[in-house]
């Protein structure tokens, strides 16, 4: 494989996962935390980043906006529920690594 198509692939890849996360608003970040060990926010800082290393400028919320398909506090207040209890213990857990 070439390393144009390669990108391409990637891209379109990246693209799908996009969509999957605005389409499963329903999936709560720190759940992903606790079971993936990122989420939203994480790929957002690293579109940041990956901006940052083109010389491209992009503040997080920018990066935000781009993965969650609207500002993020807009986000928030639609699908953001408080974390229970439970989450944030298993939160913590997973951070001890």
């Amino acid at each position: 494989m070439d390393k144009k198509t390669q990108t391409d692939l990637e891209a379109a890849a990246f693209r799908r996962l996009v969509d999957h996360f605005r389409e499963r608003s329903d999936v709560q970040n720190i759940d992903m935390m606790n079971l993936a060990g990122f989420c939203r926010n994480c790929l957002s800082k690293w579109y940041m980043a990956a901006a940052e290393e083109k010389g491209l400028k992009l503040d997080y919320e920018g990066a935000r906006e781009i993965i969650y398909g609207m500002p993020y506090e807009e986000w928030k207040d639609k699908h953001q529920s408080k974390a229970s209890p439970e989450q944030i213990s298993a939160f913590r857990e997973s951070q001890k690594d």
